[in-house]
């Protein structure tokens, strides 16, 4: 992986409309969005994408299906112990934890690839609010790009051109336009 030190004046945000059309680099992407569409008032399980501006965090990627990714995110290796929270009754809610785990959880191994390459995004995490949504990401979309949980999605060659121009100061911004 390259890096290089982030540089605030560089970055540019990644936008996507209620329609699914991405714009980050001044290219256009197709992208799914949540089932339910946009929501200014996310809540665990409604299928929407949350409407707002959020920060990348850091990537996560499957070292047995891809290569890691160029970016200048921090980058981690998912297991096959690793899941999230989406457990609202648990202190780990909208949190990375290891199995086994006890509380409702979402694996991030999965078989449909889709969380083959998963950005992580600062929604609903300093501090996680119970029942306002967890779990929000961008990942690989499935073919027919069906709607999501609340991720937005895309085809991997588009992340991952995404990803390489993405630093700390990227942000997604959803619904805004």
């Amino acid at each position: 992986m390259d890096s290089f030190a982030p540089n605030p004046a560089r970055h540019s945000d990644i936008t996507v409309n209620k329609n699914g059309e991405l714009a980050f680099g001044g290219q256009t992407y197709r992208a799914a969005i949540g089932k339910t569409g946009v929501q200014h008032n996310k809540n665990e399980g409604d299928g929407a994408s949350p409407i707002g501006i959020w920060h990348l965090r850091y990537v996560m990627y499957r070292a047995d299906r891809v290569a890691p990714p160029r970016t200048n995110l921090p980058v981690y290796t998912i297991t096959k112990d690793d899941s999230w929270c989406d457990d609202v009754h648990n202190v780990a809610y909208n949190r990375p934890v290891h199995l086994p785990f006890a509380g409702s959880h979402e694996k991030l191994w999965r078989d449909d690839g889709i969380y083959d390459l998963i950005v992580t995004l600062n929604h609903n995490d300093d501090p996680a609010i119970p029942c306002y949504g967890s779990a929000i990401f961008m990942h690989i979309a499935r073919p027919a790009y069906d709607g999501t949980e609340g991720c937005i999605a895309l085809a991997k060659n588009d992340l991952e051109t995404i990803l390489a121009n993405c630093d700390v100061y990227s942000r997604l911004c959803i619904g805004m336009t």
